[in-house]
């Protein structure tokens, strides 16, 4: 499976931060924003990955990224010229995609606990894979509809009355046949393809599967400055409370199995001094504890 990451956009809910830098590229907490969903997409497994942004934005992305090797994994980039819609990532990535599955992930959206993804990417056998999250304004979102033996029913993009509770949250897992029907969708009246009418296809096909988030998930969508703020505080109490990172894609890699202890610890050897790269030693202590005897 390859995996798409959308960083493109205006961020006009975040203006003036985005004046100087990208949304995805902010601070949350101690990390950029686009570490988060990168970390979740290679704890679930994917080595293969495209950023998306503007023009103006990949140089940085690049120089904050680069190729992925650092992290055992392959980073490709593509240009978004103008924002019509999630739905226009497949437009953008057709050739990345090819004829594999593909996961789509958008940058600012930050997940934290539990196992669903990695549970969903491994069991993925075709059609597709959506999410249900339950929130207390779901009219902000992609509302799902279930009938009485929780079977989706319906989608509605931000509804004036939503008919459930439950946000479709921004990370779909699609087989290859996503490409094709993302060129068949017409643009909704805001102008955009929506990502919406691309799961409404797969719903009329009979192969898409909604699958509910646990109650100790937990989503958070950082495109507001008051949502980035308080995104920064749960990240910062959950990691001082536990004493374990959230969004750091070096430790994924390692429980992942895409780098090796000799490859992380020579990565750690490049960082300055910082808390950063110091909670990283302490990783890299607990590997050697936990597999004494096995080296």
């Amino acid at each position: 499976m390859k995996a798409i990451v959308l960083a493109g956009g205006t961020g006009s809910r975040l203006y003036p931060l985005t004046q100087i830098s990208s949304k995805q590229l902010q601070a949350v907490f101690d990390k950029p924003m686009i570490y988060y969903p990168l970390t979740v997409l290679i704890a679930s497994g994917v080595s293969e990955l495209c950023i998306i942004s503007t023009p103006a934005d990949l140089p940085r992305y690049r120089q904050l990224l680069g190729d992925g090797s650092q992290w055992g994994v392959v980073i490709q980039y593509r240009e978004q010229a103008r924002p019509e819609g999630i739905a226009q990532a497949f437009l953008i990535a057709a050739d990345f995609v090819g004829s594999d599955d593909v996961i789509l992930m958008l940058g600012d959206n930050i997940f934290s606990g539990g196992d669903d993804f990695p549970r969903a990417v491994s069991g993925f056998q075709g059609g597709a894979t959506i999410f249900a999250y339950h929130v207390k304004d779901p009219e902000r979102y992609g509302v799902v509809e279930f009938d009485k033996s929780g079977r989706a029913i319906s989608i509605e993009e931000k509804p004036t009355i939503p008919k459930s509770s439950y946000a479709v949250p921004g990370v779909y897992i699609y087989d290859h046949s996503v490409v094709d029907i993302a060129k068949a969708v017409k643009p909704s009246a805001r102008g955009e393809l929506e990502i919406t009418a691309v799961n409404l296809e797969y719903l009329r096909r009979g192969t898409l599967q909604v699958r509910r988030l646990s109650r100790g998930f937990a989503w958070l969508d950082a495109g507001t400055s008051t949502a980035l703020h308080e995104a920064s505080s749960y990240i910062e109490a959950i990691e001082r409370r536990q004493g374990v990172k959230i969004g750091c894609p070096e430790e994924a890699a390692l429980t992942r199995g895409f780098l090796t202890i000799k490859q992380f610890e020579k990565l750690i050897t490049r960082m300055p001094q910082c808390e950063y790269s110091e909670y990283l030693s302490n990783v890299s202590d607990e590997w050697h504890r936990l597999n004494e005897g096995q080296e």
